[in-house]
């Protein structure tokens, strides 16, 4: 085992211990040396701005890069949130740095506004903008929050659908997509101020929640596929996370948007683990545990608690657990390990079983930072 695993596995289980003999009581501010946010999230910042840009997730691909791919723009957005809550000008100056050779010869690798998985990259100059308020990083920023909603020439019969009855013509109901438009919007009104980009994102989030989530809280992976895949429950977990930190308290739509949430993350809290992990199918005890799901719910429940949106003494514990299970799966090199791979929507139990487990890979790095930034907030 590496030199995470044994200490925290030792921590993890007295830390269930004592949870369970102190019930109500949780601390999401206090924790062991090697296991603070402040310590993973600056160890997983350096990781990303060691690793070249990939042309997949998985942070051991050699495959020269075609564009910025979404898993990576997220891992690049948890970074700066990192940064910036811990007040690292160092980190903020790399991270910006790697984003300056994509203004000039290096702009190739911009993705195309083509695709909700490449339109969320607008939500990394969307930060750099909040965190440096440079008007360069804004305007590329809006680009791909505004592309989101107006429709190409290419468009075919059912976005120009989407886009007649208000939505994203980028639609395309995988649950997926509720991090992908949601937190891009969600950049964009907290970068300007205009409700036009909260409204889209909440229309488009209650039309998901109303079209996919199930008597039991949580969701297909599309009309579909109908199995409740962990990493796509995930983000939409963490989607509906954004859009409440960003709405206004007094948005009409918030209720609805909150009435999903905590649907949700009551349903979580019966299908966690008792070490704190979550699994590939979230209802099905006999999946792996993985952790970008688990780090995505983690994310959901911590901000849930720390803005008063849950209970603290019934999701607090959920939340300690899971990030002390989290660390534990994080290895010498800084890589989160037992990370899905890349995944399409699948309606056979053995596509998903079999889905190879990536170690380092960018959709497994970015929740775990985001987890971090979170529990610093």
């Amino acid at each position: 085992m590496n030199k995470f695993s044994l200490l925290f596995m030792a921590i993890l289980l007295a830390s269930c211990l004592n949870t369970s003999k102190k019930a109500g009581r949780y601390d999401l501010s206090s924790w062991p040396e090697g296991a603070t946010p402040e310590e993973i999230g600056y160890c997983l910042t350096e990781r990303y701005l060691s690793t070249p840009h990939k042309n997949s997730g998985d942070v051991s691909s050699t495959d020269t890069p075609v564009q910025i791919v979404y898993s990576e723009a997220c891992t690049w957005l948890g970074s700066l949130w990192f940064a910036g809550v811990t007040d690292n000008d160092d980190l903020l100056t790399r991270l910006e740095a790697r984003f300056s050779p994509l203004f000039n010869d290096e702009n190739s690798l911009l993705p195309a506004p083509d695709h909700v998985d490449n339109n969320v990259f607008g939500a990394v100059p969307l930060e750099l903008y909040l965190l440096t308020g440079e008007s360069k990083y804004l305007d590329l920023g809006l680009f791909y929050a505004d592309t989101q909603w107006i429709v190409p020439d290419s468009v075919t019969t059912a976005e120009k659908k989407y886009d007649d009855s208000g939505y994203s013509w980028q639609t395309r109901i995988w649950i997926d997509d509720m991090f992908m438009i949601t937190v891009l919007q969600a950049q964009a009104y907290r970068a300007t101020g205009d409700l036009r980009y909260i409204d889209r994102a909440a229309r488009e989030m209650i039309f998901y929640l109303d079209t996919l989530q199930l008597d039991n809280g949580l969701f297909y992976h599309s009309p579909e596929a109908h199995f409740q895949w962990g990493r796509g429950n995930g983000w939409m977990a963490a989607g509906m996370t954004e859009l409440l930190r960003a709405m206004p308290e007094d948005h009409p739509d918030r209720p609805a948007v909150m009435k999903g949430y905590h649907k949700m993350m009551a349903s979580l809290l019966r299908y966690q683990a008792d070490d704190g992990m979550w699994r590939q199918i979230i209802d099905d005890p006999g999946f792996w545990k993985e952790t970008s799901s688990t780090a995505m719910f983690s994310y959901a429940i911590i901000t849930g608690v720390k803005n008063g949106w849950l209970e603290g003494s019934t999701y607090g514990p959920a939340a300690r657990k899971a990030w002390l299970s989290l660390v534990t799966r994080i290895n010498d090199n800084s890589d989160v390990t037992e990370v899905c791979e890349g995944t399409g929507a699948g309606n056979d139990r053995n596509y998903y079983m079999n889905r190879k487990r990536n170690t380092g890979d960018f959709h497994g790095q970015a929740p775990v930072l985001w987890c971090a930034t979170a529990l610093l907030r």
